[in-house]
């Protein structure tokens, strides 16, 4: 029995001729890039799958031509795709990624392209077997192998969204770090002007009020000389007192010398 199985699975991958390739191709700004796959046995399936993983805003275009450049289809802005077409002529496909649209931005793209001729062999009919049997046991592997393509794609898109969150967070750690340091000059370009403006108003002040107080200064100490000796204390020997009490002294003059 279990070589019957291990006959049958042989038979199922010999039935169906299945070629592809995969690659990941970096594009630069303004480039456009084809690659080709030979169909020699038609009808055969093409299956053409490509993501986008890096760069930009995550889009492409791309077109599919057969022979002639007959246009099978195509897309602009596209993220990611995943297309099945039938190839009904033999001859080249040419499959093509465009980045004119980006003028700086360079993209890394992943792509397979995979031929599949739907040519099948009838599997031979062997003593005490009936065909009900051998078309269950076919069936069921057909499934399995549906089931392996979709775990496969699958593992495609989880691999691009996570290139892609992964994009996001360099790019939003990026710009956090350039708002903080653009914050940091900000703040210490203000505290810098702010001692400046300080400065200049206590030094406007300090030169406006020196020329105000001069001239009435000098009239006070005019009008106190003219005054006796025993009320005005400017004829009187008086020590030099620090700046800090020149308003004290100039009120003192003022009740003495004048207002007496």
């Amino acid at each position: 029995m279990r070589f019957q199985a291990i006959a049958v699975w042989l038979l199922a991958f010999a039935v169906s001729s299945v070629y592809g390739t995969a690659l990941t191709y970096k594009l630069d700004a303004a480039e456009k890039a084809c690659f080709y796959s030979y169909v020699d046995k038609p009808p055969a399936k093409v299956a053409f799958y490509f993501a986008v993983q890096s760069g930009g805003s995550f889009d492409i275009d791309f077109s599919v031509y057969g022979p002639g450049e007959k246009l099978v289809m195509d897309g602009t802005k596209e993220r990611q795709g995943d297309f099945v077409f039938t190839a009904q002529t033999v001859g080249e496909y040419r499959f093509c990624f465009n980045n004119e649209m980006s003028t700086f931005a360079e993209k890394t793209v992943d792509f397979e392209i995979a031929v599949e001729n739907e040519e099948r062999t009838q599997l031979p009919s062997k003593p005490g077997t009936s065909p009900e049997q051998t078309s269950a046991v076919e069936e069921t592997i057909l499934r399995l192998g549906g089931h392996l393509s979709t775990i496969s794609r699958n593992q495609k898109y989880f691999r691009t969204r996570e290139n892609r969150n992964f994009s996001t967070v360099r790019s939003t750690e990026k710009r956090i770090f350039n708002f903080s340091i653009i914050e940091s000059l900000m703040m210490i370009s203000m505290a810098g002007l702010q001692v400046f403006i300080v400065r200049f108003f206590f030094q406007g002040a300090r030169k406006g009020i020196d020329e105000r107080m001069g001239p009435a200064l000098g009239t006070l100490i005019a009008h106190a000389a003219l005054l006796p000796h025993s009320t005005c204390p400017l004829h009187s020997p008086l020590p030099l007192a620090p700046p800090y009490r020149a308003a004290s002294m100039l009120t003192m003059f003022i009740r003495l010398c004048i207002i007496e």
